[in-house]
This record gives structure tokens, sequence and C-alpha cells, in this order.
């Protein structure tokens, strides 16, 4: 072999490397992936999920790797998750069965009327997609984003793949950061909505509720969803099978799969893929960064709903209801109820707000895949 063989040779290896093909913007990408990962190891941020995303931002932004393309026909590796999971709908759907062999919908059950409040904290959803249509986003563009404001990632996949695909990883990555977040977000908006005698006011103990109730309430939900808003039941539909496993106490082994070793799975594959999608040809522009400020008001304004429903509500009840649990009506689950809960020991160190708090953000599942249903039913 000749010098002049060796060195193209030498020359061809240089111009595929990384360094070679380096691009400045991508650095802004590493920075974003190990912010996340810094929330999910040393803030602990729904680190289940914010890792993988993290992880898959900065890794997917390196030069010339082989995860996002297709090669001579091929899919590569994380755009097989991609296609597979999240462009076939899969995984969102299985995300929804775990939860649901994970869910106890005794506290929403025993108390209905909270349903109300998840209904109320949809109000997000709706102010966003107004102003998200008036600064240049189309309809479909526009429901995507505002279902943002619900905190509730499959939801917002699903409803991004049907209606803007091209936006499911800002838009993912803005609602999972919103999720993650709401200790930071939460509190201050309850503190300037509530005063000191709605913080302090105490709610009675829930009923005992039968097993026949916990059974027949999937049922029950999963046909009223059917028949009022039937584009998301493949969502809630999962959603309720996956607690009718849990219920009826005759499948343990199919439950614990469920909640175990399939969530896990999955919530690897789906947290890989959302980040993949976030390369800084996709990211680094207006829309992306405008969704990520604009899924902050929407979220501030479904708390302010929830919590604004309760008020309401409290003009009409001989029982009030403490406003602290209105926060929780956004299907950030359980992670909204928590926050009411601690935020309710601020005031009053033996009032014990969580169970009647996972009621309103149970009906924030529900009622966030509603909206969704409904903007699918109109632009899909």
């Amino acid at each position: 072999m000749g010098i002049n063989e060796i060195l193209d040779m030498l020359n061809g290896i240089l111009y595929t490397t990384g360094v070679f093909n380096f691009e400045w913007n991508v650095v802004i990408m590493w920075a974003v992936g190990l912010l996340f990962i810094y929330f999910a190891i040393a803030k602990k941020y729904e680190p289940l999920l914010l890792l993988p995303i993290g992880f898959g931002i900065f890794i997917v932004n390196f030069p010339l790797v082989p995860l996002m393309g297709i090669e001579h026909g091929h899919r590569e590796l994380l755009q097989i998750f991609y296609h597979y999971g999240l462009e076939w709908e899969v995984m969102p759907c299985v995300i929804f069965l775990g939860l649901g062999a994970m869910t106890d919908f005794a506290p929403l059950i025993a108390n209905p009327k909270v349903l109300l409040v998840g209904a109320g904290a949809q109000l997000g959803v709706f102010v966003t997609f107004t102003g998200t249509i008036l600064v240049g986003f189309t309809l479909k563009e526009a429901a995507s984003v505002s279902i943002i404001g619900g905190a509730d990632g499959p939801t917002t996949i699903y409803l991004t793949q049907h209606l803007a695909p091209h936006l499911l990883g800002p838009n993912a990555l803005a609602a999972y950061s919103y999720m993650a977040m709401v200790p930071l977000i939460q509190p201050f908006i309850m503190k300037l909505m509530t005063n000191d005698e709605e913080k302090k006011i105490r709610m009675r103990t829930l009923r005992p509720v039968s097993k026949r109730e916990k059974i027949l309430f999937p049922l029950v939900t999963a046909a009223i969803i059917a028949l009022v808003v039937p584009s998301v039941i493949p969502l809630v539909g999962m959603f309720m099978f996956g607690n009718l496993m849990k219920e009826s106490g005759v499948v343990a082994r199919l439950t614990d799969s469920a909640q175990g070793s399939m969530m896990n799975i999955v919530t690897i594959f789906l947290g890989l893929s959302v980040g993949a999608t976030m390369s800084a040809d996709n990211f680094i522009s207006w829309k992306p960064l405008f969704i990520f400020g604009l899924g902050l008001v929407d979220f501030a304004v479904c708390t302010v709903g929830g919590i604004l429903t309760v008020k309401i509500m409290n003009i009409f009840l001989k029982e009030k209801i403490n406003p602290l649990i209105g926060s929780a009506g956004v299907s950030a689950v359980p992670m909204a109820a928590r926050v009411s809960q601690m935020e309710g020991l601020k005031y009053d160190k033996t009032n014990h707000l969580l169970m009647h708090a996972i009621g309103p953000n149970l009906a924030g599942v529900i009622g966030s895949a509603a909206a969704a249903g409904m903007f699918l039913a109109m632009f899909d």
C-alpha cells in the first residue's frame, strides 16, 4: 500500500469521526440533557423519567451517531423504539395499563364530587389553546401543546403523535419536566390563592369503599368514556383494564407484571425515545423554545383552575373542601397529591390531606384524557 493510499484511508477515517463533523449547537443540547440527568440524580425529580430522557437527549446529539436514522433500509436502535413504541402509539397505552394496575380509585369513589376539580383543572388547557393559536401555531399544533398543562406525559404523547408529531420531543419534554417540578411550581400558587383559614379546613375521613364498587368503577368509567370520547379509549381503556386486574384479585401475576417489570421496561424505552427526538436541528428553533415557556403558563393556569373550582364549590357545600387539594386536579400522580399534603401540614401538623387529594389527582387523569379526546374529535 502506497503512501497516497494510506493518506486517503486516514482522511476517510477522519471524515467519519464526530470530531470532524462537530457543530456548536450540539453543545446546547448536551447541556439540556445533562441538566435533566442532574435533576434526576441530585434533586430526585421524577428520576424514572428524567434520567432516560436526559441520556437520550445527550447521546443522540453527538455527530454521526447511528441511533435515530434509517441506514440501508434498516432502522437504527432508538429509531426502532420510537417507531414501534411512539409512532404506533404502543408505549403510552402500556404505561397507562401499568398505572392502572398501581392505582387505588377508592378516594375518588368515596368522594365523587371531586371529579369536578379534575375537570376545573383543565382550565389552562383551553386558555393555552387560545393563546397558542394567536402566536402562529396551527390548530393541531395548538391542541397538542395545550394538553401539556394537564401534566400527563402519556396523554401528551398520544395526542401529539396524532395531531403534530413533529412537536413530539418538545411537548413530551415539557410535560414530563413540569410533572417533575410540581413541588417547585405549585406551592407558590397555592399560597397566593388561599387564606390561612382555608388552608386549615379539616375534611371528614373518607368512607370505606367496597370491593364491588372498586370492580364496577373501571367497567363503568371505561363504558362512559367509550361512549362520550371514543377516540381516547386506547389510553383510558388500558388504564381501567389495569385497575380491573388489580381490584379483581384473581390475576395477581398479571397485575405484578403490569405494575412492575413491564412498566419499568416500557418506561426505559419511552424515556430514551422521547429524549432521542430532541436533536439540535429539531429543538433549537422558536417553536420548541416557546413551547417550554408556554407549558409553564399552561401548568400554572391548570393549578389555578383546580383551586378555583374548589373555592366555587365551597360556596354551595355545607362540608367545605380544603382548597389545597384543588392543585392536585392536575394529573401528576401522585406528586401533586403529595404537595397538597405537605402544604397542608405546614399550617396544621395534624391535618392529613393526602387521601383527599388523591381523588382530584385521579380525576385529573380522566379529565386530561377527556380533553385530549375532545381535541382528537375536533382535529384528527
